[in-house]
């Protein structure tokens, strides 16, 4: 988002401000997470490295470089991988396809901006600047998509955590997280807040 708005020349306070509203999300999301979860997890126990490192057969005991390098190849592989076949699928659907779904549609274009937020590579976030910058989707709506887009931190959190429930837990508190807060600030945009 940030290298795209700079690009394009926006206004620093708009830059400013959008990093703060997501600052401030963050923290209040934050927050709000660890008070209904702390109880939760006090008894759950944490997994070591060394459970990683014997599921993925790197022998960590023999040097830290060479089970750095493997687990790196292994990551970028599969993040290269599924990167391809994300902008391909992107590609063929179209970005101004997807900018029209969202448009003048304040929930079910908060659901869908979301969405494309949980693309897992930085096309996501490229894209909802993109639309935003080009007047399709409102600021409220690019934020939200925004909030919930991780980068690739998703696709290394599905390869590397074998809890498939903890993963899908963790995606859908992200997208709840992005599509309540786009509501919201639709809320402020309309009465001209944001």
């Amino acid at each position: 988002m940030l290298p795209i708005l700079l690009s394009e020349g926006a206004n620093g306070v708009l830059i400013l401000k959008i990093l703060g509203i997501k600052i401030l999300i963050g923290i209040i999301a934050g927050f709000l997470i660890d008070l209904i979860l702390r109880k939760n997890y006090k008894n759950e126990k944490e997994e070591d490295i060394e459970d990683l490192c014997e599921h993925e057969h790197c022998h960590c005991e023999e040097g830290i470089w060479k089970s750095a390098i493997k687990h790196t190849v292994n990551v970028l592989v599969y993040i290269l991988i599924i990167s391809l076949i994300i902008n391909i699928i992107i590609k063929m659907i179209g970005e101004e396809t997807l900018g029209g779904l969202i448009l003048n549609k304040p929930i079910l274009g908060a659901l869908i901006a979301g969405l494309i937020g949980l693309i897992p590579n930085c096309a996501s976030s490229v894209i909802l600047t993109q639309l935003y910058l080009s007047g399709v989707l409102k600021l409220s709506l690019m934020i939200g998509g925004l909030l919930i887009n991780a980068g690739v931190g998703l696709l290394v959190l599905f390869k590397v955590n074998h809890h498939p429930k903890q993963n899908i837990k963790i995606v859908l508190t992200l997208y709840a997280i992005g599509t309540i807060s786009a509501i919201v600030l639709q809320f402020f945009e309309m009465k001209g807040l944001l």
